[in-house]
This record gives structure tokens, sequence and C-alpha cells, in this order.
């Protein structure tokens, strides 16, 4: 790997700002929608209120673009550099690439007294200046295995206008559909980096612990299936197609993923919690996936349910999960997850849980079910961001290649 010209820690690797922003925004965003939750609850004047439009809908939005995408932004920033050979980026251009995600996180909050012809292109301007910055490195050595990723920020970049053109009524589409389009493009994210990494760390995992035991499997043809059906599952969400066709395309989409899933062996991990966690995280995206399907099939849940499922258990797993260890691994940490980190795992499951199967089981208590949904979400991603602090603000503690 690269070494990069250190001068502030901070700023010596992508990852390290951006992993830390996403898990402090988090915790902010959530806070943010609790507080109106509350306030509503109790009939208070909104008018104090700095976001313009729903407020759900910004919660929505900031989730999906503002938390998720920071760490996206971390994993690239320092995943492609690996890949390629590249120079990572770190210094003024990595600090000015941060401010720039920053700005737009204080343009959404601060939305309703900043207009929208400048909201706007200030939350917009960040995936493409991240997506500069990622070209030029995947273009070193080019292959279609990385280049999808190119594609991946540009299907996000035109989520995220096509939402902005939604808000200003200059699309007569509602702000809900690029707001899920960008949650399902981060889902097929996860489905390709969980395809390479969970069965590789697992194999790290077993074949230190247990070299005589059955390894993870790979095949080729199912890790293709699993990606083009859910990418057709996605793309189809877009259009008024029947709820039948609909449900088969999640459904084929959560078996093709969970047949990969189990043959992963996650069950062989329970021993290691910062793996383990990785396979939880892709068995949300499974449930999510299963859930969309009887959403369009039948009454028994709901679309927000799904969503849910994938964008909390799925997501929010998943985003911890490759936070906690690549944090570890990339600044020569021993791949061990700190004892109070397990409970952030557990933390993020249990607010998906609650989030998703709660209002349907137990709907009189929906509004003490999403507080208690939201205040674990933000308990893990503080936790995480105590832990983390001083790992990611200081300097790389041994020389040589991380195993992340």
């Amino acid at each position: 790997m690269p070494k990069p010209n250190e001068t502030i820690p901070f700023f010596s690797y992508g990852f390290r700002p951006f992993f830390l922003g996403a898990a402090t925004y988090a915790v902010v965003a959530m806070a943010l929608w609790l507080a109106w939750l509350a306030i509503h609850a109790a009939n208070a004047s909104l008018d104090w209120i700095s976001i313009s439009g729903p407020p759900h809908i910004w919660h929505a939005h900031e989730m999906v673009f503002g938390f998720a995408m920071a760490a996206v932004a971390g994993f690239l920033l320092t995943a492609v550099p690996n890949w390629t050979g590249a120079l990572p980026l770190n210094g003024r251009p990595l600090v000015i690439l941060f401010a720039i995600w920053l700005a737009g996180r204080v343009a959404m909050i601060a939305s309703a007294f900043v207009p929208a012809s400048l909201v706007a292109p200030v939350d917009l301007i960040f995936i493409p200046a991240l997506g500069l910055h990622v070209t030029r490195q995947l273009l070193i050595k080019p292959t279609a295995r990385n280049l999808i990723f190119l594609a991946i920020l540009v299907a996000l970049f035109a989520a995220n206008t096509a939402y902005h053109l939604a808000a200003a009524s200059v699309l007569a589409i509602e702000t809900t559909t690029p707001i899920r389009a960008g949650l399902l493009t981060i889902v097929i994210v996860v489905v390709i980096i969980g395809g390479r990494i969970v069965p590789s760390f697992t194999h790290n995992h077993l074949h230190r612990t247990a070299p005589s035991a059955p390894m993870p499997y790979r095949s080729a043809s199912l890790d293709l299936v699993s990606l083009l059906s859910t990418v057709a599952f996605a793309l189809l969400t877009l259009y008024p197609v029947p709820g039948p066709l609909l449900a088969a395309a999640a459904a084929l989409a959560a078996v093709s993923n969970a047949v990969r899933l189990v043959l992963w062996r996650g069950f062989a991990t329970l021993d290691s919690p910062i793996v383990w966690v990785l396979h939880l995280g892709y068995l949300w995206i499974v449930i999510g996936l299963g859930l969309w399907a009887l959403s369009a099939s039948t009454d028994i849940v709901s679309e927000i349910s799904a969503l849910h499922a994938l964008g909390t258990g799925g997501i929010g797993t998943m985003v911890l999960a490759v936070m906690s260890r690549a944090s570890l691994g990339h600044t020569g940490r021993p791949l061990v997850a700190p004892g109070p980190l397990v409970i952030a795992y557990v933390f993020v499951s249990l607010s998906a849980a609650l989030r998703a199967f709660g209002p349907p089981l137990v709907p009189s208590f929906y509004s003490a079910l999403m507080i208690s949904a939201g205040l674990l979400w933000m308990a893990a991603f503080a936790i995480f961001s105590v832990i983390y602090f001083p790992i990611l603000t200081r300097p790389r503690i041994s020389s040589g290649n991380p195993t992340a």
C-alpha cells in the first residue's frame, strides 16, 4: 500500500475523517430527528425548525446522502489506492473534500434559512468531487471489477440531483423516490463489497483458528446472480410495475443473497465479533429484501419496514463493521473488536429490529418504538466515535501493510 506523506494524522488517509464524520453525523442527524418526533408528539410549535420541507424527508435524505455517503467515501478513498497502487488522497485536498461534505450537511440542516438555489449545489458538489479523485486513482490500473464504482457514484449523484429537483418542484416525482433509489444503490455497494470481504475475512479467521475446518465457498455464478438480481430489483422500484413482479424480483434477490451468505459459513465465526458482524450486516440485507417481497405482495408488512431493515440493519451494521475493522487494520492495530464495540454491534441490530418489526407487531407503541430505535442507533455510533476517536486522530502505531 502506498504510504502517504503524513503531516496531520487525521488527514493522512480518507478513512480517518470520513469514518469519524459518518459516525458523528449518525448521532447528530438522529438526535435532530428524535427531537422533531418529541416536539411533534407534544403538539408543540415547529416554527423554529431550521429544516425546510417535511422533517421525515430530511431524515431519510441525510441517512443516505449524509451518513452513508461519508462511509462510502471513506471506504473508496482507502480501498482504491490499495487496488491500484495510487497515492492516497491526503493533506489539503482531503481537508477540502471533507469540508465539502461537511458544508453539505450544514446546508441541509439550515435549509430553512438558506435559499434552495444554494442548498442544492452545496449538497450536490460532494459526489462529483469525490468521483474526480476516485476516477484519477482507478484509471492508474483500470479493471471492470473496480470501475463499477464510478457507475455507483454516477447513480448516487443522479439520485441526489433528482431529489433536489423534486424538492424544488422542477421534477414531477415524489422526493422519496430518489432517496429510495440512493438507498438501494448503497445496498448494491454492500452486495458488491460484501461479496469480496465477508468470505475473505472469514477465510482468514478460520485459516488461523481452525485450519482443518471447511472454508467459505464462493461461486462466481452465484455472485453474478446475486448482484444482477439485486440491481434488477432496485431498477424495478423506479417504475409502477405490478406488485407480483416486484415481489418476485425482491424474492429472487433475497434467496440468492441468502444462499451466498450461508455458503460463507458465518456460523463458524461466533468467536470473533469483528468477523461475525459482517455476516450479521449481510443478513439484514437478506431480511430487507425478503420484507420487500412481502410488502409488494401482501399486507403483512409495509415497504417502510423493508427500507429500515435494509438501511438501519443492512447498511448501518455493515458500515459499523467495515469502519471498525478497517480503522484498526489501517492504523496497525490488532483486528480485535474492543468490548464496548460489540455492544454497539448489538445496538444497531436491535435498532433495526425495533424499527422494522415493532410497528407492525405493536402499532400502539409506534412512537415509543421509533424513539427507542433512534436512541439505540445513537448509542451504537456514539460508542464507535468515543472508542475510535484516538485511533483515527493519532499516527499509525506500526509499519507495513494493513491487515484489514
